[in-house]
């Protein structure tokens, strides 16, 4: 419902009893309480990778219209405030109040991060949001990430990705010896198994 429609529906409701009364009476007081709120959110992701940014700015778009443009949140591509890989630790530092990452990025800074986006052999994207939303996963990541001064939400997912576009033809183990590979967080380790040379690289 538009800011229009919702103020139409409260004056049209102000007339038809006392229980639609309290509500027209009791909408405008929330609102004169609400803070007018200024955030900065930093992503991870070029704004050409509109599978991934493009969904800070429809989360973005949500929040101002669902507070009457009283909570405007500033989005910023990878780059343009901190290093696409340093988003969490903008976060942590306080430079800005939120980001859009994928947790896996910052596993050399603990393990543990993997869970939060991705571990080789582990959940597809529906099991990972049964694991979310009804496996008490969200309490434990966030228990986790209070030690990093932030606090999680699910905000999409890319499911399995691509196995990658290669120079030459990948038909052996012995194939992946010294091949450098973008590969981020646990997965480079296995990989790295295998003789692979993982790359941590941003998005885009």
């Amino acid at each position: 419902m538009s800011a229009v429609d919702r103020r139409k529906f409260l004056k049209a409701a102000g007339g038809s009893g006392a229980g639609a009364a309290a509500v027209a009476l009791a909408a405008p007081a929330i609102a004169q309480s609400a803070p007018e709120l200024k955030w900065r959110l930093t992503s991870s992701f070029p704004k050409s990778l509109d599978t991934l940014y493009g969904t800070a700015e429809m989360f973005c778009k949500a929040v101002a219209e669902a507070t009457d443009n009283k909570f405007q949140i500033s989005l910023f591509a990878g780059g343009e405030i901190v290093p696409p890989l340093q988003a969490l630790d903008a976060v942590t530092n306080g430079t800005v109040e939120m980001c859009q990452t994928a947790s896996y990025y910052y596993w050399g800074k603990d393990p543990t991060f993997a869970f939060g986006t991705a571990v080789p052999f582990g959940l597809n994207a529906r099991m990972q949001n049964a694991w979310n939303y009804e496996g008490g996963a969200m309490d434990l990541l966030n228990k986790f990430y209070a030690k990093h001064k932030a606090i999680a939400f699910p905000a999409g997912n890319t499911g399995a990705q691509m196995g990658g576009w290669y120079r030459r033809e990948i038909n052996s183990p012995e194939a992946f010896k010294g091949l450098k590979m973008r590969v981020a967080g646990f997965a480079g380790v296995v990989m790295q198994k295998l003789g692979v040379v993982p790359q941590q690289l941003p998005g885009g």
